[in-house]
């Protein structure tokens, strides 16, 4: 299960009224389904600030720190003292792909990105949960709780931090 998944991240801020959300932070659950039905299930919490920061701090069942800033995802990895540097996709934007979701139904949205559907499912003002196939066909389900929108987010906390004895591997 490749990095993929972690393309979306930069985006999942967009709550509620599209254009007017400028952070979001929240609980987070995400399984992934390989094509043998086996589910990986993570948990953590996720900061997010407009235009395109994100951390994603999972806390189970590993301990990792996803920091997505601009163009570059940094990836934390404490317990193998491993930090991983990748470069985004410069013509990737998240905000455009979600505001072109069309409403399918009361909740729900889809929308899509290159060969990726994206379904999501609102819940009031608030994104509930976001679901898609990834490029290697494994199904990612993100289910969100204890939702905050536009509060105050220092952008300090969207600088990687990490042991300068780690690791260090670019992709």
């Amino acid at each position: 299960m490749k990095y993929f998944f972690l393309v979306i991240f930069t985006g999942i801020q967009l709550f509620a009224s599209l254009d007017d959300i400028t952070s979001f932070e929240a609980d987070f659950t995400q399984s992934i389904t390989d094509e043998k039905n086996k589910t990986l299930v993570y948990n953590g919490k996720i900061t997010a600030l407009k235009p395109q920061n994100a951390k994603w701090s999972y806390t189970k069942p590993v301990k990792k720190d996803v920091y997505i800033n601009d163009f570059e995802v940094t990836i934390v990895e404490p317990e193998i003292e491993q930090v991983i540097v990748r470069t985004l996709e410069s013509n990737f934007d998240f905000f455009k792909m979600i505001s072109n979701a069309k409403k399918i139904s009361e909740n729900k949205y889809l929308t899509h990105y290159k060969d990726s559907k994206f379904t999501i499912i609102k819940n009031g003002s608030l994104i509930e949960s976001i679901s898609y196939l990834d490029e290697f066909e494994n199904k990612i389900q993100i289910n969100f709780k204890n939702q905050k929108q536009n509060q105050h987010v220092n952008k300090s906390i969207f600088t990687p931090s990490f042991p300068l004895e780690f690791d260090i591997i670019r992709d």
